[in-house]
């Protein structure tokens, strides 16, 4: 069985949420995790700091190197590159999750709001992948991880939010790019989304709150799917469109009960699937 043991991860947004519950999935093996996130102060709203996940994947066996990262520089991608690599010897997986959301109508969109998501999701995406690809294509088994849905591109998926519609699909849009472009050197590129709501702290802030939270899983399937895909020989799983169950379900896990946030609740259907 493949592990992560000795890899190193490069995961964008891990101070919390899904991305700090793949480096938590990753360090159990012994990885070594760069937390590139934000977030380096206490926030009113939102729980959890690198520095607080660095101490959690070291906790669970992994090694962490915080950096304070925002997404849309890449000066700042661009030395947290150079960090990871001076530190851990190179880069085997980049996961991109950092990403904006606002659920908003064309006009009911400050195009602040539009640049912020188009900026992160997008932008932040391609700039590092951009940037970690020299160092994945010396990897054994190099991996790029987007956190973004399958282009289902039907009109309900776009209509109530356009905007964040197209940042999102733009990140898979790279994964349909880069897959085909990259195959030669090995490195394999792959999305994974949510069957179901996660529970985050967006959703709790920004997307119903308590009520949608009981009708969530947990950050941790998403980990655990991500995990077998992580595992995979690179040059043998590229290009695909990952939805969470599914993932889990090939490797022979369907007793999905575990990840409920509340258990035997009507779990409520992520956008996109």
């Amino acid at each position: 069985m493949a592990t992560l043991q000795g890899k190193t991860l490069f995961i964008t947004g891990a101070s919390r949420g899904i991305g700090k519950a793949i480096g938590l999935r990753a360090a159990q093996d012994g990885a070594n995790v760069v937390i590139a996130a934000k977030t380096s102060e206490p926030h009113p709203k939102l729980p959890g700091t690198i520095f607080s996940a660095a101490e959690e994947i070291e906790k669970a066996g992994g090694r962490a190197l915080p950096l304070m990262v925002d997404v849309r520089s890449e000066d700042q991608i661009a030395d947290a590159v150079k960090k990871a690599v001076e530190t851990f010897g190179g880069i085997d997986v980049l996961v991109n999750n950092a990403s904006a959301i606002s659920l908003t109508p064309t006009v009911g969109t400050p195009m602040k709001r539009f640049d912020l998501m188009h900026q992160i999701n997008t932008r932040g995406t391609f700039a590092c992948s951009q940037a970690c690809i020299p160092y994945l294509a010396k990897s054994q088994n190099p991996h790029i991880l987007n956190l973004s849905p399958p282009l289902n591109m039907e009109a309900k998926w776009f209509a109530p939010h356009v905007a964040y519609t197209m940042a999102k699909f733009g990140m898979s849009m790279c994964v349909l790019g880069m897959a085909e472009e990259l195959k030669p050197q090995g490195i394999a590129v792959n999305a994974l989304w949510p069957r179901t709501v996660i529970a985050t702290a967006a959703v709790q802030n920004l997307l119903g709150g308590d009520a949608t939270i009981q009708g969530s899983r947990t950050p941790e399937i998403m980990a655990d799917a991500a995990y077998a895909i992580l595992t995979k020989p690179s040059r043998e799983f590229t290009g695909h469109f990952c939805i969470d169950d599914e993932v889990l379900a090939s490797v022979g896990v369907t007793d999905l009960s575990k990840y409920s946030v509340t258990p035997g609740a009507t779990l409520i259907p992520d956008f996109f699937v």
